[in-house]
């Protein structure tokens, strides 16, 4: 059974292999575009059912996330330590999941959908992880990271589009407290598990370690990305917050003026 399973989700390469921005890529992203289209449009036709279809969209990204600890040792013998919830890929999964069925953590939920949205958007759309490994497009490791990455997207949108309703820029004040305890969180979780292998590897969750672009010294970025990291998350959530205030306004003004 090992064998059949292994044979299946394996990193298999050949003479075509997923490259960012590559033509596989792209039809993943079109792809992943036109059922998010869809599912707008059911959304709107269904508009009792919103709350029932966002929750269904988390779910399979826990779903998904679960799973994959299931099958990675299937898939490549060992769990990567790597998908521990540090990242805020990961780590938003479940503390949405939570935050939706915990009263306490409810207040917090749209902030963390919003840092769920940015991140996952980046990996989705530039999942340089995978491309490193130079696999075929089809096999489950290029599969699962873009399908989990792309669920949790759309998570983060649906839930800004529909569950967002009134924003201000008061409400980027759980953003904030999201963030910066996301970075303490990935800091703990780097210190912990950053000396317990031999590779070499370098576990950089949360990009609180080293530069992700390899710009800065990692003597010199170790110091400082706990703080250029959280900066930036914060200047984008800044930035998404301002496009959809004024979109809305744009929107509200042409109302009154018809």
């Amino acid at each position: 059974m090992y064998k059949v399973l292994n044979e299946l989700l394996k990193d298999k390469t050949g003479d075509v292999t997923f490259n960012c921005f590559g033509l596989h890529h792209i039809i993943y992203i079109v792809l992943g575009m036109l059922f998010l289209v869809l599912l707008i449009i059911l959304i709107n036709k269904k508009q009792d059912k919103k709350e029932t279809i966002i929750n269904i969209v988390l779910d399979v990204a826990l779903g998904l996330y679960i799973l994959d600890f299931f099958l990675m040792p299937l898939a490549y013998g060992e769990i990567d330590i790597e998908k521990l919830p540090f990242h805020a890929c990961t780590c938003m999964c479940v503390m949405s999941f939570l935050s939706r069925r915990i009263k306490w953590l409810s207040k917090y939920k749209n902030a963390f959908a919003m840092l769920g949205l940015i991140s996952n958007m980046v990996y989705f759309f530039y999942p340089a992880g995978v491309m490193w490994y130079q696999v075929s497009p089809f096999c489950y490791r290029v599969i699962q990271t873009l399908l989990y990455h792309y669920v949790m997207m759309v998570y983060g949108i649906l839930v800004l589009a529909y569950e967002r309703t009134e924003l201000s820029f008061k409400d980027i004040l759980y953003d904030i407290i999201i963030i910066v305890t996301m970075t303490i969180w990935a800091l703990i979780g780097n210190l912990a598990y950053n000396n317990i292998q031999d590779s070499g590897r370098i576990i950089n969750w949360f990009f609180v370690v080293k530069d992700p672009f390899g710009l800065i010294d990692l003597n010199i970025s170790k110091f400082i990305m706990p703080f250029i990291t959280p900066i930036a998350f914060i200047i984008v959530t800044i930035c998404i917050y301002t496009f959809i205030i004024l979109i809305r306004k744009i929107k509200t003004s042409h109302a009154y003026i018809g």
